[in-house]
Formats: structure tokens, C-alpha cells, sequence
């Protein structure tokens, strides 16, 4: 079966999220590299974004969450847009509680837990980085593992 691992884009300040995310998740970084390890004659790399992340990695479960800063030359990331979400299956009602209060904290929260129509226990928010963030518990599923 595929493995998805999702991938976002930051405006320089990845760096800055993925310890917010680390400090949710727990974990060490797999990998992380600068704009200035890769900088050839090719690819010139200005000094200031010699130090953002041109690629970072932080493992969650069997999954990894991806990203990276998007170079200034290339344009802003629009942190308002509608963007996919990161769907996050919790094995816990506890566990979803938990995901939710540090993931949604200084964030928008647009659906706070409720039971959803598909007979979850469900929420949906915006972090404090603008990246969508949905947690959801299947009660039925974690019954029958």
C-alpha cells in the first residue's frame, strides 16, 4: 500500500513550524537541509535565505511530515487560501484531544469536536502557521483492531 506524507510550503518560517510540530508530535527531525548546503554555481543561493529550509522531515508514526520555504524569488505562499488539510486519524479519543489542543493553539478553530455525519468524533482548524488541520477518533474502527 502507498504511503502519503504530506508536504506544505512555508514563507521562511518552516524552521519555526515543524518545532511547533515536534513539540506536538514528539520525535526528532530525519532530515533537514538548508538552502546553503545545495548552493553551486548553478543554483546561486542569496544571503538571506542561505539559512531557511529547503527540505525538512519529521516522522510520525510510518508517515513523515514534509516541507520546505519557498524561495522569495519564486513568490509568497498564500497563507489565507484554501489549502489542502492534513487529515490526522487518531487512535484515541484521547489522543485526538490531545492532537487538537496543541495543534490549534494561537490557530482558528472552524469545527470544533463534535460527532461528524459519518459518526466520528471530529474537528477541524487553521494552526497558528495557516496550515488546515483536521483530527478525527472512529470509535467503531478502534473497536474492531
Amino acid at each position: 500500500m502507498p504511503t502519503i506524507n504530506p508536504y506544505i510550503n512555508f514563507n521562511g518560517n518552516a524552521e519555526e513550524a515543524f518545532n511547533f510540530y515536534k513539540s506536538v508530535f514528539g520525535g526528532e527531525f530525519e532530515k533537514i537541509v538548508r538552502f546553503k548546503e545545495l548552493e553551486s554555481a548553478e543554483f546561486p543561493v542569496s544571503e538571506s535565505e542561505a539559512n531557511k529550509i529547503m527540505h525538512i522531515s519529521l516522522p510520525i508514526g510510518n508517515n513523515s511530515l514534509l516541507a520546505n520555504d519557498i524561495p522569495e524569488s519564486m513568490g509568497r505562499v498564500n497563507e489565507n487560501e484554501n489549502r489542502s488539510k492534513i487529515a490526522i486519524s487518531a487512535e484515541t479519543k484521547e489522543e485526538a484531544d490531545k492532537l487538537f489542543t496543541g495543534l490549534s493553539a494561537g490557530g482558528v478553530v472552524e469545527v470544533a469536536f463534535d460527532l461528524s455525519p459519518w459518526d466520528t468524533y471530529f474537528a477541524m482548524f487553521r494552526d497558528k502557521y495557516g496550515i488546515e488541520w483536521t483530527v478525527e477518533f472512529d470509535a467503531n474502527a478502534s473497536t474492531q483492531l
